[in-house]
């Protein structure tokens, strides 16, 4: 018996290759993240210590750095659908993708390339057994005390900042509003 699989929930088990899509914008390669998160079980509306949320970094494949999921945005793929294809390739997670956290710009390490970079938030929704890059990156829940201090570039640790920011504010609007 043959049953069907929905779309949404086929994995390529391939991460994309090749740079013949990528993107630039005066001589900055454009990329773009995501910075997945969760709220630890049993509390699943409170921000009120950072304690609370969790993050996940994954290992830059060579090396030991920690980082959050990014790459490259391609001219067939919005912001978006970058990041959310670029998280699910690197750190084996799908989520919710929420509005831009900001654009930075930045030097590469190798080579001293010049990047400009777009973080989003994503709410995890689904955590993968199976991935893209699980044979080269390791990926590790953190709270955000834990990921600020070993994510090594500085502008992630901006956007996560600003991710944290974002959810005590939209939290205490909400207990506003009640």
């Amino acid at each position: 018996m043959t049953s069907l699989v929905p779309q949404e929930s086929v994995v390529a088990l391939v991460s994309r290759t090749g740079r013949e899509l990528q993107r630039y914008r005066k001589g900055h390669r454009q990329v773009v993240g995501c910075i997945p998160y969760r709220y630890k079980i049993g509390d699943q509306t409170s921000v009120g210590a950072n304690e609370e949320l969790e993050v996940l970094v994954i290992s830059c494949k060579k090396g030991k750095r920690m980082l959050f999921p990014k790459g490259g945005w391609e001219t067939d793929e919005s912001k978006k659908e970058a990041a959310l294809r670029e998280t699910m390739e690197e750190a084996g997670v799908r989520g919710i993708v929420e509005g831009k956290l900001g654009k930075w710009r930045f030097k590469g390490k190798r080579h001293g390339s010049l990047y400009e970079g777009y973080m989003f938030p994503l709410l995890v929704q689904e955590q993968l057994e199976i991935w893209p890059e699980q044979s080269v990156r390791q990926r590790t829940w953190m709270n955000v005390s834990e990921a600020s201090e070993v994510c090594q570039q500085l502008w992630m640790k901006e956007a996560l900042e600003r991710l944290v920011n974002r959810l005590k504010d939209s939290v205490l609007i909400a207990q506003h509003e009640e």
